[in-house]
């Protein structure tokens, strides 16, 4: 797991995320976890994560840790990836058995169900990060136009929303770094670490990132080079229309990031996906997991904003529930 950031601001994690557990929600299901036998575990459960210094790798190890420690498998791993497209290309290859993608991700698939894919539960919110250095002048969206723009790496889910927002705000893109058309922004396809590099550099004037808050590698660039971050937030009719209600308006707090302002942004629903034939037991686990252990889940980094709630766990933007986890979950509502 990559070493987090140090935040010492903002409200308890342990509180936020797991208050909403604590008050009845254990009791709802049986804490079965002890149950398991040798016979019935898994050898290893790999879950697919994401970029070193991003919010999806500290929660994947978290969880893969997890599922081994309370023996739901004999053995998991968690695996560094490009980040959400990445990682439903491993579980439809069989790579892994579970993986963290963006609602927006998963609903590319035409019928996610049928290309052997199913929710386990929405395990936070993302946000949509546009870094910038704060010498740039850049104040908002139409302030990129003729700029070079880091749109994240291939593979991962920012490298899907970022186009979306752009065009949402109605800019263009080019390829040409050099010479961008009017109206344009040169996009260059770096994640979030080389996105970072290069911001700090000054080869690129913004850096697009979707993750949770504060994400480790921007709270550490912040002690190098003063940064800001775009508000996003006025997108989102737009985002809505093309896109339908899976983006919602969320704040950034104040004191996420050393020197920044609260500010609003652009966010979408964190799935924690599963292969469609992964055994029941495995996901029935799994989500006793994520109602009865939610305090073990938290990446250091994490100021509090995200959350694990009965509610927000069955809110996965229209990809179908695993039938072993809509059991569950419908043990949990009566």
């Amino acid at each position: 797991m990559p070493s987090a950031s140090s935040a010492a601001t903002g409200p308890s994690r342990r509180l936020v995320l797991t208050s909403a557990l604590g008050v009845g929600l254990a009791a709802c299901l049986a804490p079965a976890l002890s149950a398991c036998t040798a016979g019935d575990r898994p050898d290893l459960l790999t879950v697919a994560g994401g970029e070193p210094g991003g919010f999806y790798l500290e929660f994947s190890t978290l969880l893969a840790a997890a599922l081994e420690r309370h023996g739901v498998a004999r053995h998991a791993n968690a695996v560094p990836t490009g980040g959400s497209l990445d990682n439903i290309a491993e579980l439809r290859a069989g790579r892994a058995a579970f993986a963290v993608a963006l609602a927006d991700a998963a609903g590319q698939a035409a019928d996610a169900d049928a290309a052997g894919i199913a929710a386990v539960g929405k395990v936070y919110e993302n946000y949509v990060h546009c870094v910038v250095r704060k010498d740039s002048g850049i104040r908002d969206l139409t302030g990129l136009a003729g700029r070079r723009v880091a749109v994240g790496q291939p593979g991962s889910g920012t490298s899907l929303t970022t186009p979306r927002l752009l065009e949402a705000a109605g800019l263009g893109t080019s390829g040409d770094a050099a010479a961008p058309a009017a109206g344009t922004a040169a996009v260059e396809n770096l994640g979030l670490n080389d996105g970072i590099a290069a911001l700090k550099a000054g080869t690129v004037d913004a850096l697009f990132w979707s993750g949770g808050v504060p994400t480790a590698a921007i709270a550490a660039a912040q002690q190098e080079v003063a940064l800001g971050l775009l508000d996003l937030s006025g997108l989102l009719p737009e985002l809505r229309r093309r896109y339908g209600g899976m983006y919602d308006r969320v704040l950034i707090p104040e004191g996420s990031y050393p020197g920044i302002p609260a500010v609003w942004t652009v966010g979408a629903p964190n799935l924690l996906l599963c292969r469609r034939d992964l055994d029941d037991a495995t996901v029935e686990r799994t989500v006793q997991l994520l109602v009865h252990n939610a305090g073990e889940l938290i990446p250091q980094s994490s100021l509090g904003v995200q959350f694990l709630s009965a509610e927000s766990l069955i809110n996965t933007a229209g990809v179908p529930l695993h039938p072993a986890a809509a059991d569950a979950y419908r043990a949990l509502h009566g």
